[in-house]
């Protein structure tokens, strides 16, 4: 039987609450994101667009770490359980990765 919060297939099937509340995150970040782009094509000042970008960077960097989380206590842990400990090792090229 296929258990729906594993990574299975590479796919995996997000509760409601997840699926929104990461949802919702990336609808802000694509708002601030049109909204940066707004702002040069306005010809805002180079600080202003800055502080902006930065602001959108720290909202993905949370998208990412709510992401994280939730994969880890579902995911990683379900294939542990299932003694996949490969999924360790993917865990922590992941993890190199997003500490690029």
């Amino acid at each position: 039987m296929e258990n729906k919060d594993c990574c299975c297939k590479k796919t995996k099937e997000r509760s409601e609450n997840e699926l929104s509340a990461l949802l919702n995150r990336l609808s802000r970040i694509e708002g601030q994101i049109r909204g940066i782009k707004k702002m040069l094509e306005n010809n805002a000042y180079c600080t202003d667009i800055l502080i902006q970008s930065s602001a959108a960077n720290a909202a993905l960097n949370s998208f990412n770490k709510e992401l994280l989380a939730n994969h880890i206590r579902t995911c990683v842990a379900h294939d542990i359980r299932d003694g996949k400990d490969e999924v360790i090792d993917e865990l922590v090229v992941t993890l190199q990765k997003l500490m690029k």
